[in-house]
């Protein structure tokens, strides 16, 4: 036999091939982008619109988080973990096309790969339609939570309603604000899976009866007027490079029968699909109108609705993993996210006592223990209340339960509090005073085991008044929690250069650790570093007066000071105030067209409620005066006015990094929170505010030398109106406010005409209830303190990098810590991620 002399042995290398749906590199992206327009689209590159390109790219990263959320959720099965289950009626979402490339650590390669395959990729961003399920900070708040969970590993569900119409375009005709149908979904959504095999049945309307069951004891029956069936339509929400995608469950309302064929084929076409369309209405849109009878109908049953939908579904969770439903508070931590959710204490109760046969004392301790609360409103008008007959007709079994539950409540007092009957009116559960109303403040505070505000004052101000009474019967249920805001959205996204500047310096571990900011402070006294630091920021502000230019075909100059305020449009948060500062200082042009005046940009954007016509008087206001002083000659270019239509989370990740200036000058003791304040100031932008909300904390945090001050504190505030304020005083003795409010009651922003701010005018001068008039003189003052810091641009510099450098508190992922910590009671899992191979799917 013929032996083969030793040769040496030639290696080959190892060829790794990528799968199509995980890939990360750039070829692998690519490809499978294309397969995606070609075999999910349909379409190929000759007719493919830019809307195609798009959702191509959205399956191409939705398949990214897939394995990364079905492991999760397996993981999370596996180990029974306790969970965090979030009950809002908003959540403000904003685009995920961004924001997952950036948790997935893959932003560059995916635009590396568009950009070479001959696409625009900033575009195919800007295509997404932004999901508009919130109106304001309540629903943002609710997203920033979603992501720090995700981001810290911690097993949640975020649970509320997928409106088909979210909140309105705002567009804006002769200054005034115009609402159009927010039709969010009339392209799909690439991000969410529908699971119809899991629509659960929520009751409506009828009567209740009582009968005796199989074991003697009385129980009652809910046989309702109407059924609806709840559909979840599940979106993964993928935590910033970590394994862990937990889940956003949003329910959509569907008939339970939706096609009555017998009056369809007895002519009756309308009778045939009567049902399906009066189930819809339940999630057409978000917040109705609810000024009338009807409007209000909606809006309560929109609220049993998600709560009954979230509630169930969580029931199943416990049945499918073997737990039983008296352990419900050991598995689910469940967070009231405001009073919209309130009603949760009665549905637990009634699901767990009438769908399970556990006992009241039973079914009141696990519902206790599991629910917590968060209040997010110093407005008592805010608080939400139902009339009895709305809430009997609606709900009736819902109504014997608070029912029951509020005699005991009231015992309870009695027992505390004895012979103090002024106590028990202000405490029950139903207002007594004049109609009847149910009270879902006092529901919630009496049926969670935690209460908390979202700012230390507010927090502070909800024991000494909001919620006085609570506090002094459970003072070991109140807390603080500061809000926060995620730095990947309203940073590392938002501003991409600064993130980079940043990271530069200390590296990224600042965007999981936002503490690590403060490392920032050891180059404020770098030259080189702050002239960086103000390049992109003047590079940022000509990017957005070019969209200015675009929208409003207004030339603003990039080098004034963009002194912006974003926000809901609201009296309380006094935009009418910042407006009067602008007429101040257009008056000072008129008197002397050659005084000194900092080059200032006022920029606004916000939405007002459909109804609420001061807001929109206000809007329109704004824009009257922009009108004039825009097209003054006298102004020459020193002050502009810009009204930015349809403020949501696109408009505010251009807005903020922009910001010189940010206005946070609601009244001291009106604003329970406030989160733009945080996303201003973590991009460098410095703050003229009240001592409200947590404008106090980043006060402190900052330092008073580098946060503009004015107005009276919440204790004046209450001294003032205690002793009988009264506006037209300062009208009367301070000539440069009575010259601004003359001008705008004159007709000089309304060509002539006196009476279209009238409503405005007489409002601030004989009523004023979040005192604009007391608060001008000092305001103007701090502006002017403003104007002047922002000439010494190597000072103001300093003061910006420090206001993003002691941000740290402020991130959303403390505030998850804390709540977790105090509330929750719930830990981090980690998930391990394995390799995708098809024999993992557990079929045979």
């Amino acid at each position: 036999m013929q032996t083969v002399p030793n040769q040496p042995i030639e290696c080959v290398p190892t060829v790794v091939v990528e799968d199509d749906r995980t890939g990360l590199s750039v070829e692998t992206l690519k490809r499978a982008f294309q397969d995606n327009l070609f075999y999910i689209q349909g379409k190929f590159a000759n007719i493919a619109t830019q809307n195609d390109y798009y959702m191509a790219l959205a399956y191409t990263v939705r398949d990214r988080l897939l394995r990364r959320w079905l492991t999760t959720a397996e993981t999370h099965t596996h180990q029974g973990v306790r969970t965090v289950a979030y009950l809002s009626a908003e959540f403000l979402m904003g685009p995920h096309l961004g924001n997952n490339l950036i948790s997935l650590g893959i932003y560059d390669e995916a635009k590396q790969a568009i950009t070479e395959l001959g696409l625009d990729f900033d575009a195919l961003l800007q295509q997404e339609e932004e999901p508009g399920l919130g109106n304001g900070g309540l629903g943002r708040l609710a997203a920033c939570y979603l992501d720090s969970m995700a981001s810290l590993d911690i097993p949640s569900i975020g649970y509320g309603i997928r409106y088909e119409f979210g909140i309105f375009d705002q567009d804006i005709r002769d200054g005034w604000q115009i609402e159009s149908t927010d039709k969010w979904l009339r392209y799909g959504n690439p991000w969410e899976i529908s699971r119809p095999e899991w629509a659960v049945e929520v009751k409506l309307g009828g009567h209740t009866e009582r009968y005796t069951d199989e074991h003697g004891r009385n129980r009652t029956r809910w046989i309702p007027h109407e059924v609806v069936m709840g559909i979840p339509y599940d979106t993964p929400i993928l935590g910033y490079k970590t394994n862990t995608a937990t889940t956003l469950r949003l329910w959509s309302a569907a008939a339970a029968e939706s096609f009555d064929f017998a009056a369809f084929n007895s002519g009756d076409y309308f009778r045939a699909v009567q049902q399906k369309t009066v189930s819809e209405t339940l999630t057409k849109v978000l917040y109705p109108n609810d000024e009338s009878a009807q409007g209000k109908k909606l809006r309560l049953a929109q609220q049993i609705f998600f709560v009954s939908c979230s509630l169930q579904d969580m029931m199943l969770i416990l049945i499918r993993q073997g737990i039983p439903l008296e352990q419900f508070h050991e598995k689910f931590a469940v967070q009231l996210n405001d009073t919209h959710p309130a009603i949760a204490v009665a549905e637990l109760m009634r699901l767990l006592m009438d769908e399970h046969g556990i006992e009241w004392d039973t079914a009141w301790r696990i519902t206790q223990k599991t629910l917590s609360y968060t209040n997010h409103t110093l407005l008592p008008e805010a608080l939400e209340r139902w009339g009895m007959g709305l809430f009997s007709t609606l709900l009736p079994r819902h109504l014997e339960i608070i029912y029951e539950i509020n005699s005991q409540f009231l015992d309870d007092i009695r027992r505390k509090f004895p012979n103090d009957d002024a106590r028990l009116s202000r405490m029950s559960l139903i207002d007594e005073a004049g109609e009847r109303y149910v009270r879902m403040a006092h529901l919630a505070c009496v049926g969670s085991h935690a209460i908390n505000g979202v700012a230390a004052l507010h927090s502070e101000l909800l024991k000494q008044d909001v919620l006085r009474d609570f506090y002094e019967l459970y003072p070991e249920k109140f807390s603080n929690k500061t809000n926060g805001v995620t730095p990947r959205r309203f940073m590392v996204l938002s501003n991409p250069r600064l993130t980079n500047l940043i990271t530069s310096k200390i590296g990224d571990g600042w965007i999981k650790h936002l503490d690590d900011l403060r490392k920032l402070e050891a180059f404020v006294e770098d030259a080189d570093f702050r002239q960086q630091w103000r390049d992109i920021k003047l590079a940022i502000k000509q990017d957005l007066a070019t969209y200015i230019k675009q929208v409003n075909g207004i030339d603003v100059d990039p080098t004034s000071l963009f002194d912006i305020q974003a926000k809901r449009i609201h009296e309380y948060k006094r935009q009418h105030l910042d407006v009067l500062h602008i007429i101040t200082l257009y008056n000072r042009i008129k008197a002397n067209p050659d005084v000194h005046i900092t080059p200032r940009t006022f920029i606004f954007g916000g939405k007002a409620a459909p109804g609420y016509f001061m807001a929109k008087l206000i809007i329109k206001l704004i824009n009257s005066v922009g009108d004039v002083v825009n097209n003054d000659p006298d102004v020459r270019d020193r002050l502009k006015v810009v009204f930015l239509k349809d403020y949501n989370v696109k408009f505010a990740q251009r807005v903020y990094p922009a910001a010189d200036l940010s206005e946070q000058i609601s009244l001291a003791g009106k604003e329970a929170s406030g989160t733009g304040n945080m996303k201003f100031s973590m991009n460098g932008s410095l703050t003229i505010g009240t001592l409200d909300g947590a404008n106090v904390e980043i006060r402190d945090e900052v330092g008073a030398e580098n946060f503009f001050l004015f107005g009276l504190t919440t204790p004046e505030v209450y001294e003032l109106k205690a002793k009988g304020y009264n506006p037209y005083h300062y009208y009367e003795s301070n000539l440069a406010l009575k010259a601004v409010i003359d001008r705008i009651a004159s007709g000089g922003f309304s060509n002539g005409d006196t009476n279209l701010f009238n409503p405005l005018v007489s409002t601030l001068l004989y009523k004023d209830d979040y005192l604009l008039l007391a608060d001008y003189q000092s305001y103007i003052d701090c502006q002017d303190r403003v104007s002047q810091t922002y000439l010494d641009q190597e000072y103001w510099t300093r003061l910006s990098i420090l206001n993003s450098a002691r941000m740290g508190k402020f991130s959303s992922d403390r505030s998850i810590r804390e709540y977790c910590e105090d509330i929750w009671y719930v830990k981090p899992v980690a998930v391990e991620l394995k390799e995708y191979v098809q024999a993992g799917t557990g079929l045979a």
